[in-house]
């Protein structure tokens, strides 16, 4: 199973999957990787175009919560697979009350909260010093950007992403720190894995759909056995529930958009140092570090 383009699904990728909603499914497999099996990984054609799919969170509910995924096993399976570029998507809360639920965004930057991930293929070798100028690939990113555009979908083209180690939600004052710091968007799901795709030379952007205000933003009574005990209204529920319906629309046009693109960022070439100096070979698989 050999393609270029991916998507990691995040919340919600589990409803489309079983709706059938992301095109014809024509191949899936789970890999064996140095760290584990990765998550199933199926193959879909829509039209004359292919792509990956992973569901980050699980195949028919959100089964595996974010400090648990296995960020390494997906995404070197992913690499294995051929991949150059991934899309993904996440359903944050929101810090920057300049943003609504059911609001698009395609984030620029990340601030790296969590702390127990293991967050490189590279350990315990000296490997892995690369520049995080953009974190999320500017190519992507403005692919994204023009397949919000060309679907109709109103979308923030820039923001904050803090990832937080989850799985329980932030307190109020994490939530004042993160604003201080200069976050605008709060979730538990693009850490590591960005930083793994660069570390594998793979082009890696995500896009957003914003779920509820994070703790403290907007005062919001406690009610017991409702979805995030009652940070999100029902009317807020409903406009997320349909950003969801949207993303078939904009994967679609992202993926085509991408599928016409020569790579030319500086994602592919991330490792270039370690090669001139001979301290990597053109064999990826021989670049990762001990387990």
């Amino acid at each position: 199973m050999k393609e270029r383009l991916a998507v990691i699904g995040g919340s919600g990728a589990y409803h489309l999957l079983t709706q059938n909603r992301l095109g014809e499914e024509t191949e899936c497999q789970t890999l064996d990787t140095p760290f584990g099996p990765s998550a199933p990984i199926h193959r879909f054609q829509v039209g004359d175009l292919a792509f990956l799919f992973l569901s980050r969170h699980g195949e028919t509910d959100y089964s595996v919560t974010a400090p648990f995924v296995n960020y390494r096993a997906n995404i070197y399976a992913l690499k294995e697979c051929g991949v150059e570029r991934i899309i993904s998507w996440s359903g944050p809360g929101i810090i920057n009350t300049a943003f609504k639920p059911g609001d698009f965004v395609v984030p620029h930057d990340i601030i790296d909260e969590t702390r127990n991930r293991e967050s490189t293929f590279f350990k315990n070798s000296g490997v892995g010093f690369i520049r995080q100028s953009h974190p999320f690939c500017p190519e992507v990113r403005e692919v994204l950007h023009d397949a919000a555009h060309h679907s109709g979908i109103p979308h923030h083209e820039e923001g904050v992403y803090v990832c937080t180690e989850g799985p329980r939600l932030e307190s109020p004052a994490e939530i004042k720190k993160y604003r201080i710091i200069g976050a605008d968007l709060v979730g538990m799901t693009l850490a590591p894995e960005t930083f793994l795709a660069r570390e594998l030379e793979m082009c890696y952007a995500p896009v957003c759909y914003l779920t509820n205000y994070a703790e403290g933003v907007i005062d919001r009574e406690f009610k017991t056995g409702q979805l995030f005990e009652g940070m999100q209204t029902d009317q807020e529920k409903s406009a997320v529930e349909k950003s969801v319906q949207y993303f078939p629309a904009i994967l679609a046009a992202g993926l085509t958009l991408l599928n016409d693109l020569e790579r030319a960022c500086h994602c592919k070439e991330a490792l270039q140092r370690y090669r001139n100096k001979g301290m990597i070979g053109d064999d990826w698989h021989t670049w990762i570090g001990s387990l």
